[in-house]
């Protein structure tokens, strides 16, 4: 996503703390010399350990970075000149899964994996300190985040699509928030350049899709027949039953992640920015994102 933003945001003077060398930033520093940086207006850290779907990384390894490091960054802002903070947290670190109908800024956090614990307890540091009345600070919390450049889950569902392999799984009409780059870039300009409230804040499109309805859109950007078959959900659980016993690639686990509905509320965002809906829809910013896959 830094790639995506310094392009988006090449019209300000970016410094860029640990960025790779592809990217073009005014000017680049070691994130460990942050006292040498002055004259900043805006920090956007986006700098964290992703969800590891391997469970490689240890626990420590999240809370190292994603609370650690955000704790020395924030600190410097609050010493510094700047006068906003824009920190990435992420809806898993409110919720796994979504119990009732959408997920809101009001629900009670309850991470259950590391990740979403050491995002949580990133957030919990900034909520403790004591905000000087000209600084603005905005904790989002963005959904799956999509766009050119995407190395996500979109990507395998993207391969089995191109493979003309079958979805196995389409009885289950379940419904999924994600976040277009386009309408994050505008967020954050929004962020930077307007006089929004301090808070949380969740990102997400304006429309949630069925997994049924991103395999569509990716057979459709192929020019080829989507293979959905929709086997009897009774069959498919006795195969993720037999799953639990002898370890097949289709568990209970897996099929609850597959087939869940996580769906994300974005109305206090839009509220506070003064919008009733952001600029791409749904389906326009996951074209963009099967364009630039279609390119690669």
């Amino acid at each position: 996503m830094g790639s995506n933003l310094t392009q988006f945001l090449r019209h300000y003077y970016l410094v860029g703390l640990d960025l790779s060398p592809e990217n073009t930033v005014n000017q680049h520093i070691d994130w460990q010399k942050l006292e040498t940086i002055t004259g900043i207006n805006t920090i956007i850290h986006l700098a964290g350990k992703a969800h590891d779907t391997r469970n490689i990384a240890s626990r420590d390894d999240y809370f190292n970075i994603n609370q650690g490091l955000t704790q020395q960054i924030f600190d410097y802002f609050l010493q510094s000149t700047a006068k906003k903070f824009i920190f990435f947290s992420s809806v898993k670190a409110i919720a796994d899964s979504v119990t009732g109908d959408m997920l809101t800024e009001d629900d009670i956090p309850n991470p259950l994996t590391p990740y979403g614990q050491s995002k949580l307890a990133a957030e919990q540091y900034i909520l403790s300190k004591t905000i000087p009345a000209d600084k603005q600070v905005y904790i989002l919390r963005p959904c799956m985040i999509h766009g050119p450049g995407n190395k996500g889950n979109l990507n395998l569902l993207y391969n089995l699509v191109q493979k003309r392999l079958p979805w196995p799984l389409g009885a289950y009409e379940n419904l999924r928030s994600f976040t277009s780059m386009s309408n994050l870039m505008f967020i954050i300009k929004e962020l930077i350049e307007k006089d929004i409230e301090s808070s949380i804040y969740q990102v997400a499109d304006d429309e949630p899709l069925s997994t049924n309805e991103l395999i569509e859109m990716m057979a459709l950007s192929l020019n080829r027949k989507a293979h959905i078959w929709r086997i009897s959900k009774w069959i498919i659980l006795a195969f993720a039953k037999v799953g639990d016993l002898i370890h097949l690639p289709l568990n209970s686990e897996r099929l609850k992640k597959l087939t869940d509905s996580y769906v994300v509320s974005n109305q206090k965002l839009k509220s506070a920015l003064g919008v009733t809906n952001l600029p791409v829809t749904s389906n326009e910013g996951l074209k963009e994102t099967l364009d630039s896959f279609r390119g690669n």
